[in-house]
């Protein structure tokens, strides 16, 4: 069976980001639901670098999550106030970066995530070419960092950040062989990436063979799960604009997770976590325990 846990972004962004459900509240409520952990989401007052600064505040938070029954099965670091597309020098990404992969190892946790940090928009500002020269040099160092802080990276690919075609995806994975480094792959971001192209600068990319062709296009370096729905959307931002996907809540988008399922379970992501993201979902702290008894029943079935 797979160790499940939740992303707990869903309760201190978007909708949750002016009042932000209470961390401790949240372990009591994952706890209560009997998941086998949570992926930290360090932003927004839940737990980071600067507000627990020194090894007694990081052993203390430990400390606090096992107390609880739970465990850490992944870190969503803070780098979207950092410049990683839209600079020549990424000193400062690069500074935040090593930060966070040191309060992840202090933590327990084995696995950071990233994102290109800057909306596709950039697409048309910049050379291809040289953006991507940007990002490769700049995870390159990233990515041999978190092996010296015994850590994998996992990218979560997304409509709403730059770099999100297929090819796109792919192109940077062949330039990145690190063991160390991955994709988080997200069903619900596969669905939009893949299979609508959602906000894809310049010709639309997508996939006749859907969600199938890009899991299998991506085998081998797929090393960190989200499962969630789509219902073909995209969240929005505060003009109605879409921003990126809109993690319905099992049972209210149209994915076949009979048929995705069993294609992740064949990837050895070096791991045994499933994790639920219901990022940006306006209900998502009601939806938690429906989340639970789909992926408990995925998990039967697959686990």
């Amino acid at each position: 069976m797979r160790r499940t846990s939740i992303g707990t972004w869903a309760y201190n962004v978007g909708p949750y980001g002016a009042q932000p459900i209470p961390f401790d509240e949240v372990l009591a409520k994952l706890a209560e639901l009997k998941f086998d952990g949570l992926e930290l989401g360090g932003f927004n007052g839940y737990p980071n670098p600067q507000n627990h600064p020194t090894k007694d505040d990081r052993a203390a938070l430990v400390e606090k999550v096992q107390r609880h029954g739970l465990a850490f099965s992944g870190f969503a670091q803070d780098l979207w106030s950092q410049k990683l597309l839209n600079t020549r020098d990424t000193t400062d990404y690069k500074a935040a970066f090593k930060e966070n992969a040191q309060f992840a190892q202090d933590l327990g946790i084995k696995g950071v995530r990233v994102d290109t940090v800057q909306p596709p928009t950039i697409h048309r500002e910049a050379d291809y070419d040289d953006l991507l020269k940007r990002l490769v040099e700049t995870w390159d160092w990233c990515i041999k960092t978190a092996a010296d802080h015994g850590l994998y990276v996992a990218w979560e690919f997304e409509p709403g950040f730059a770099f999100n075609k297929p090819s796109d995806i792919q192109r940077v994975l062949d330039r990145l062989p690190h063991e160390n480094f991955g994709i988080m792959y997200d069903t619900c971001h596969g669905q939009m990436v893949a299979v609508n192209g959602v906000r894809q600068e310049g010709r639309k990319e997508t996939l006749k063979g859907g969600q199938l062709e890009f899991i299998s296009r991506l085998s081998g370096r797929i090393n960190h799960i989200h499962l969630i729905d789509s219902d073909n959307t995209c969240h929005k931002d505060e003009q109605g604009n879409d921003e990126t996907s809109a993690h319905p809540p099992f049972g209210e988008g149209v994915l076949d997770f009979d048929e995705l399922v069993p294609a992740l379970v064949k990837e050895d992501v070096g791991h045994d976590w499933w994790t639920v993201d219901l990022c940006f979902w306006p209900e998502a702290w009601a939806a938690t325990e429906k989340c639970k008894a789909a992926l408990d029943e995925l998990n039967k079935k697959y686990g």
